[in-house]
């Protein structure tokens, strides 16, 4: 089936937009202390209270550059790179834009109408993924807080490309929040951490209903130094393959009878999930299959969540049979992956990590540069796609009041309320503390 075309109308967030006359860069902690002519000295005598100092994009761009190769020096992220770009038009052409933040393409056979041959193309698009905590003035209890997570994008809109904007529109993330307005953000005031990189094919939801794609992978085929790669989608009740060299779809053979639910990366192999709970590893290069099963078989659905290149988890969310389900009560089981063995092997602490399950892909966050009171803390799980768009960290050995419940499992911890704000393209959360 064909996936259906959307047409929902999106809300762009974007990164800061400031004022003409005041400095969108502020750039005193990248410069050293430089001899001072009579004449800059006299300019930097203390000024009267009531007058306020402000450079002019001119001033910016006379810098000499000697002192703007001082400034890129000092640059510690991508995301200093983009204010320095958001200063005026000349910086734009000395500071690239970061390669680390631009999205990859490649153009694919369609596999629509698998297994018969599609005309046309798909577009599967890489992108970094980001963690955005929103700095908000301190409160008490250092609640509410918000947070986004997900990818971002360049803004190439014609009044940024054109410069006419005294703004900083080079990143933009996308979010639709049901009753708000346009909401502008400035990364001056948003503390980011990177979550890896995601893939997507243009069009395609693994989460609808409409289409039976359940997600994609992708892996580079470092063979004689070549570009070649390996694609893995869910689709169809298959696991269809492409290598880059016989660009076509091919069925998986000898995987699960049942639907996939997701696939992820680890380590240069492929681990895909199906709907029944059966976990395989797919060696890119010769394409086999090998179940990966718990020693103990629970009723769950399972989730892959991958930290890195250091640890693969697997999160049972176990189903009690016969009664009613409530997706924020019910019990998990986390384990990590032993590669040498091909076990898992259970697991009670992630030490600093969240785990973030649900869209825009599974993901670890360390949270040890997170301030305490907002709302994330380490050692925990957080589903981000909850159908009831409420939900709770889930931490282990979580004491729920009731006798029946075992502790040796992780349960939704109710210290913090989670409200989940939007799920495609972009990820909003508000966490606020639960009154006793």
């Amino acid at each position: 089936m064909a996936p259906k075309k959307k047409t929902s109308t999106m809300i762009w967030v974007r990164k800061s937009q400031q004022l003409e006359n005041i400095s969108l860069l502020d750039c005193s902690p990248l410069i050293p202390e430089l001899p001072q002519s009579s004449d800059s000295a006299s300019k930097s005598q203390p000024q009267p209270a009531t007058k306020e100092h402000t450079l002019s994009k001119q001033d910016w761009s006379q810098l000499p550059e000697e002192l703007l190769h001082i400034i890129s020096e000092n640059l510690e992220d991508c995301f200093d790179v983009i204010h320095a770009r958001s200063v005026c038009h000349p910086w734009r052409s000395i500071f690239p834009f970061p390669s680390c933040l631009l999205r990859t393409s490649y153009s694919l056979p369609s596999f629509a109408k698998f297994p018969r041959k599609s005309k046309g193309f798909c577009t599967l698009e890489k992108f970094p993924m980001f963690f955005f905590r929103v700095r908000a003035p301190a409160v008490a209890g250092g609640l509410p807080s918000e947070f986004f997570v997900g990818g971002i994008n360049q803004d190439k809109s014609e009044d940024h490309m054109q410069m006419q904007l005294p703004s900083s529109l080079q990143c933009s993330v996308k979010v639709k929040i049901p009753g708000s307005n346009l909401t502008l953000i400035s990364i001056l005031d948003t503390q980011i951490l990177p979550l890896g990189y995601q893939y997507k094919i243009i069009g395609w939801d693994p989460d609808s209903l409409a289409t039976s794609f359940r997600g994609v992978a992708f892996l580079p085929l470092n063979k004689d130094g070549g570009k070649e790669f390996v694609v893995l989608i869910g689709y169809s009740h298959d696991l269809l393959v492409l290598r880059s060299s016989e660009m076509r779809w091919m069925r998986l053979e000898r995987t699960s009878r049942a639907d996939c639910k997701h696939i992820v990366t680890f380590r240069g192999k492929f681990y895909a999930v199906f709907i029944n709970g059966d976990v395989f590893v797919i060696d890119p290069y010769s394409l086999e299959a090998t179940p990966l099963m718990p020693s103990e078989r629970l009723t769950s659905q399972n989730y892959l969540v991958p930290s890195g290149n250091d640890e693969l988890f697997m999160v049972e969310r176990i189903i009690v049979r016969g009664s009613v389900i409530q997706f924020c009560k019910l019990a998990c089981r986390v384990s990590r992956l032993d590669e040498e063995t091909g076990e898992w092997i259970v697991v009670t602490e992630l030490g600093d990590r969240v785990l973030l399950i649900g869209q825009p892909g599974n993901s670890s966050c360390a949270t040890k540069e997170l301030p305490d009171g907002c709302g994330v803390t380490g050692n925990s799980m957080l589903f981000t796609n909850e159908i009831f768009n409420e939900t709770y960290s889930y931490k282990y050995g979580v004491d729920t009041g009731n006798s029946e419940d075992d502790l040796n499992f992780w349960r939704s911890s109710r210290e913090t309320s989670v409200t989940i704000l939007n799920t495609s393209p972009m990820v909003a959360l508000r966490f606020a503390l639960e009154k006793p």
